[in-house]
């Protein structure tokens, strides 16, 4: 989740994907609606090409407020394995500051990852954000 964050906090969006199994499925949900079992998602990418298009949109379409992210990760917290696949728990906060300088807390929550570890790597089979709520100070233009 190191290189999760730090991809991510340092603009390396293409390098962010390539974390990710083809078959992968990343999903931005509120802890509300998992509390609830509600289907309701904030942002939703069920395999590898919809996180490769979502940066390209970023990067070449969509026009934001732009910032530089800081993701503040805890420590893993194995859940299980089951066929090879590890799951795991980690909380986050992710702060934001814009060009002016002002950072603010954009997001608060945990991370549910299942990951398929090899020798040297991992994949992420699986990234749900569990956000702790489902208010969005601007634009989710960014994964969190």
């Amino acid at each position: 989740m190191a290189e999760y964050g730090m991809a991510l906090d340092e603009d390396r969006l293409e390098d962010w994907v390539e974390l990710f199994d083809e078959a992968c499925d990343y999903r931005v949900v509120t802890r509300e609606n998992v509390e609830q079992n509600l289907p309701n998602v904030l942002m939703w990418c069920d395999n590898k090409n919809m996180l490769r298009d979502r940066v390209e949109s970023y990067r070449n379409v969509n026009l934001y407020n732009p910032h530089y992210d800081r993701h503040v990760v805890g420590p893993l917290r194995i859940v299980g394995e089951k066929g090879g696949v590890w799951t795991f728990d980690a909380s986050y906060s992710l702060f934001q500051t814009d060009l002016e300088g002002n950072t603010r807390i954009f997001s608060v929550g945990r991370y549910r990852v299942e990951a398929r570890l090899s020798n040297d790597s991992a994949k992420l089979k699986s990234v749900t954000v569990i956000a702790d709520t489902g208010t969005v100070p601007s634009l989710l233009a960014t994964p969190i």
